[in-house]
């Protein structure tokens, strides 16, 4: 097969392409953090997976002391978004986004070498509109996370039932009408795992969930029981790109736990935190009854 390379007028094909060349300009080279090198990825201990694993714990993630460094391959989630839910508070934006980059320190410290963490969040609000996606861009890049990638998670075709046009048929104040959300999708000291294993997911998913936009029908809250449930098809997507079977997956805002119904489903090991004893109890009834 001949091999392509960067050019400065654009690559039709992309098979066995040499990006040395553009990943060696300045640009390229102004990230806030850099791999580790070989060697010292050789150097980090993995610990096994014991007893701390496959848990719900019915606490703060900003203490997740019993889960060991370097212990987790993935760490997925969905924060809560502080917009009035029944497990939100009315934080102002300065000590919402604290509390994210706490957590986001804590996933960071649990994570192995070349571990991922994949954050679903919406932009929320019209006036103002307020792009949480790049704040939480922002702040887990100085935590050190190095950035994979982003997802468009497109929830429905369209936004049945939503009548928030704003200024109807006219441009005075037209309001544009969410129908998706992003996961972000960042990892820790390298973009690739150093570590091989055993991975199950087939062509076909893998070609369409290496695509950017994801369409997945959103998940029912009256279903779950839970006021802003993902869908367990959207974790199990996640689950099978970016983890291997038998590795621990992470939700530090486990919600009704499906991260980790999912991660069971798929042979994984799972953690969860969540602060409602009520939802830990949820969480704990679908681990056993949809993680078979």
């Amino acid at each position: 097969m001949a091999k392509t390379q960067t050019s400065s007028f654009g690559t039709g094909k992309r098979e066995a392409h040499d990006s040395s060349e553009f990943y060696a300009r300045t640009m390229m080279q102004e990230s806030q953090a850099q791999p580790l090198s070989p060697e010292e990825l050789a150097g980090i201990e993995i610990p096994a997976v014991g007893p701390w694993a496959n848990k719900i714990y019915s606490k703060d993630a900003r203490q997740m002391e019993a889960v060991p460094e370097n212990a987790v391959a993935l760490a997925f989630t969905s924060p809560p978004y502080n917009v009035g839910k029944d497990y939100d508070g009315d934080m102002d934006l300065g000590a919402y986004l604290g509390l994210i980059r706490d957590v986001g320190a804590e996933v960071y410290r649990v994570l192995r070498p070349g571990g991922r963490f994949l954050v679903n969040i919406a932009n929320v609000g019209r006036k103002p509109y307020l792009p949480l996606h790049a704040y939480f861009w922002q702040l887990f890049l100085e935590l050190g996370f190095l950035p994979m990638g982003e997802i468009i998670w497109q929830k429905a075709k369209g936004a049945s039932g939503s009548c928030a046009w704003g200024s109807w048929l006219s441009a005075r104040a037209p309001r544009l009408r969410d129908v998706h959300e992003y996961i972000l999708v960042l990892v820790k000291q390298a973009y690739s795992r150093p570590d091989k294993g055993e991975s199950d997911i087939s062509r076909d998913a893998f070609l369409e969930s290496t695509l950017s936009v994801w369409k997945i029908q959103a998940e029912s809250a009256r279903k779950v029981g839970h006021p802003a449930p993902f869908p367990m098809a959207l974790a199990e997507r996640v689950i099978q790109l970016y983890s291997y079977r038998g590795d621990v997956v992470l939700d530090p805002f486990a919600g009704s736990g499906t991260t980790c119904a999912a991660a069971k489903k798929l042979g994984r090991a799972y953690v969860g935190y969540e602060v409602s004893e009520g939802y830990c109890a949820l969480a704990e009834e679908r681990i056993v009854t949809e993680g078979l």
